[in-house]
């Protein structure tokens, strides 16, 4: 990739990552105004699972054939950060969210709008050794539901292609994404939480 594509790049994904910044910020808004004086609160970025990959022990053998710095592992931060997390503190029940705003086909646009990879990012919440982590500091135990929310924001709500695409993945798990599209309201996001949601964190 020459100096001029890379160049353009940087600035699509500059302004990409601001509209992500944008969505995060109204979500969360939305959220600490509906908890307001309540059990639950909104958490931006929560910190328990930052340090999950660093807690990793490998096999001697395994270590053998890596490099391994000079350096204490166990300080390191490597792990996932939600980008927020809704808890009721009542119960100490924990949900883990991320909010995935990017652009897609829709009227006026050409098929390849939908490029981008911020929904294949979420898949790593399907792995099994994530899951297990999320499900055991969630204190979700329920099967039927996952230990995580998805709200996706953006044209890729309304994305024929990708809305099939993630429609798929999450399969019987309707509860566990929501589209938040442009002609939707903080309301619409706040009453599929309280329909479908709050039940997990009683």
């Amino acid at each position: 990739m020459g100096h001029k594509e890379l160049s353009s790049r940087e600035n699509w994904e500059s302004k990409s990552g601001k509209k992500a910044q944008i969505a995060e910020q109204n979500l969360i808004k939305a959220f600490e105004n509906h908890f307001f004086k309540s059990d639950f609160e909104i958490i931006d970025h929560p910190a328990q699972l930052k340090n999950l990959y660093s807690q990793v022990n490998l096999s001697k053998e395994e270590e053998k054939q890596i490099y391994n710095p000079n350096i204490d592992i166990s300080e390191k931060k490597w792990g996932v950060s939600p980008d927020f997390a809704i808890k009721n503190n009542k119960t100490q029940k924990i949900l883990f969210g991320e909010i995935k705003r990017q652009d897609g086909w829709v009227e006026g646009k050409s098929p390849n709008a939908g490029r981008g990879n911020a929904h294949e990012r979420l898949c790593k919440l399907f792995t099994p050794g994530l899951l297990k982590a999320y499900r055991t500091i969630s204190k979700i135990d329920d099967q039927n539901f996952l230990p995580f929310w998805v709200v996706f924001q953006g044209d890729i709500t309304r994305d024929p292609k990708r809305v099939r695409e993630i429609t798929y993945w999450f399969d019987t798990y309707k509860r566990n994404y929501f589209f938040w599209r442009p002609t939707m309201t903080d309301q619409d996001l706040i009453q599929f939480f309280e329909k479908w949601i709050k039940q997990y964190l009683l």
